[in-house]
């Protein structure tokens, strides 16, 4: 691997050690290194789906749910979880994540905001996907109606025309 691949590696699994070795594993034997490189950079899940498994099914179920939930959001914090979740612990929730070292990156020094590692969320965000389609659209309705009492209009549009929910979203 030449220099410019290591940080295509890196800059996609943010340096999340497990992904990079699982990557350089894989890359092991290919013709065209450079082409596998840039395929995982653009959305190799199968190199994470299987340590990002383990991880959630070490979890208990609502922390699970909490994070399936909590994946179409680019950011996160305690209000915002609790608004899409309709749960009232999204702050611990995140604070637990942190602590167990989860996936979550806090954004600023008070730790009121935070996100998932990219392809932690991506993973999540599949799965939700997968196992319950039909609950995505309400998910990002309330996600758009917190954004929206928030004084963020574009989040609030951005989750509303996911939710396809035009007629509900105010100017």
């Amino acid at each position: 691997m030449i220099a410019n691949d290591v940080a295509v590696l890196e800059g996609r699994t943010e340096g999340w050690i497990a992904a990079l070795q699982l990557a350089a594993l894989s890359s092991q034997g290919r013709d065209d290194v450079a082409r596998f490189i840039a395929d995982f950079a653009r959305d190799d899940r199968c190199i994470v789906d299987n340590p990002v498994e383990e991880a959630l099914q070490r979890q208990p179920e609502s922390v699970r749910s909490f994070l399936q939930q909590t994946s179409i959001l680019e950011r996160l914090s305690g209000a915002l979880c609790d608004a899409v979740t309709s749960q009232g612990s999204g702050r611990t929730m995140l604070e637990a994540l942190e602590r167990a070292n989860l996936f979550v990156v806090p954004l600023d020094n008070r730790r009121q905001s935070y996100r998932y590692h990219h392809l932690f969320a991506d993973v999540l965000h599949a799965r939700l996907l997968d196992e319950q389609p039909a609950r995505v659209p309400d998910l990002h309705r309330r996600a758009s109606a917190w954004f929206e009492r928030n004084g963020e209009p574009s989040e609030a549009i951005r989750h509303a025309l996911v939710a396809e929910v035009f007629a509900e979203w105010r100017t």
